[in-house]
């Protein structure tokens, strides 16, 4: 089968770059290793579309998502992707953490961005719910969050509304160069598919699959954890972290509570589609109630887990390859690539139809290692 763009994988970043093709007439195929669209990331992660605690780098691609494309998101989508923007508090307990929390809020202020430092009690006027405990928080009211799930669901549906053709359970094995150029991608059921331009956005996997063709991204997988409660009655409507990122989260238009954190138990996650595991969870749990003690009557219905690709210096890879012409990288997210994903989408689309990119992407080379 033949495309002007074969894209691989279909988490939230090949679906939203899939939308923005077809949209402009460009014929375009998908294929998900998997049996799910989505299936890594893209529904596994804790909803978060902030731009505090991010690497500089990153700050102008979330920037633009939050001013020109998440406010409108659901309406482009034909579907409710739950977004909020009511700000985003990063909890500290003791002067350690207010000295973490100021070098991340002194680093985005350079980078141009509304965040602040505020006390515990400021904090409490914000949420009424913390506890004592908070002794001072990061403030920056221009985040939120939104529905992981139904964002990256909705880019799958007005991308095949538009015409962009899925195929799952079609898992990638190589990239072939044709004239020195990726023109074909094999799959493990011996199909062949050509395209002017290849987008590989598969994750951890995108290791694998670029190096066929002799490119190397620096990345290894990290695990994460994520539970959720019972539905409440609405609460508050911030998206939460702490200066230690022992979790994160926020409450969902359902009621219900979505928390995750990072348990470092790789080496004992099963090989393939990870569990979660009572330990990392019921550790969630006792630092949560530190600063909610109100959520401690809240029943836990459900957790998960699901691997992350992290990049070597924890920030994406968004770029052509110089070496091999057609191949257009977008891998190594570092569990940021939700709140960004409507903007690498954008870059991806006008990568590859050859456009100037509406931001200077360069930072972002895959050559910077």
């Amino acid at each position: 089968m033949n495309a002007d763009v074969i894209i691989i994988g279909s988490g939230i970043i090949g679906c939203s770059a899939a939308y923005n093709l077809a949209k402009n007439g460009v014929s375009v195929i998908v294929l998900e290793g998997s049996g799910n669209i989505g299936n890594g990331g893209s529904v596994r992660n804790g909803g978060g579309v902030r731009q505090s605690g991010r690497d500089p780098r990153e700050l102008p691609l979330v920037m633009y998502a939050i001013k020109n494309i998440w406010p409108k998101l659901s309406e482009m989508l034909d579907t409710n992707v739950e977004y909020h923007r009511q700000g985003n508090l990063r909890l500290g307990r003791d002067e350690r953490h207010r000295e973490i929390l100021q070098g991340l809020t002194d680093r985005a202020v350079k980078g141009g961005l509304d965040v602040k430092m505020i006390s515990g009690d400021e904090a409490r006027e914000i949420n009424p719910y913390l506890s004592d405990e908070v002794y001072c928080a990061s403030w920056c009211p221009t985040d939120g969050h939104a529905n992981p799930l139904m964002a990256t669901m909705g880019y799958y549906k007005m991308a095949r509304r538009l015409g962009a053709h899925f195929i799952s359970d079609e898992r990638v094995t190589e990239i072939r160069k044709i004239k020195g150029a990726a023109r074909q991608v094999i799959t493990a059921s011996g199909n062949v598919y050509e395209g002017d331009k290849i987008i590989l956005s598969a994750g951890y996997e995108s290791r694998y699959i670029a190096s066929t063709v002799g490119i190397d991204v620096p990345m290894q997988q990290v695990l994460l954890e994520a539970l959720v409660t019972e539905a409440v009655a609405p609460m508050f409507w911030q998206m939460l972290g702490t200066a230690d990122a022992d979790f994160y989260g926020h409450q969902t238009d359902h009621g219900s509570f979505v928390f995750g954190l990072n348990s470092g138990y790789e080496p004992y996650a099963k090989p393939g589609k990870p569990l979660s595991s009572s330990i990392a969870a019921s550790a969630a749990c006792r630092g949560i109630m530190r600063y909610f003690p109100s959520l401690k009557d809240i029943k836990v219905v459900r957790s998960w887990a699901g691997w992350m690709d992290s990049c070597a210096d924890h920030v994406p890879v968004i770029s052509n390859v110089d070496e091999v012409p057609g191949l257009i990288l977008a891998c190594g997210f570092s569990g940021h690539g939700f709140g960004i994903a409507p903007t690498v989408g954008l870059l991806l689309s006008q990568l590859a139809m050859e456009q100037e990119t509406v931001l200077d992407i360069s930072a972002f080379r895959y050559d910077r290692f």
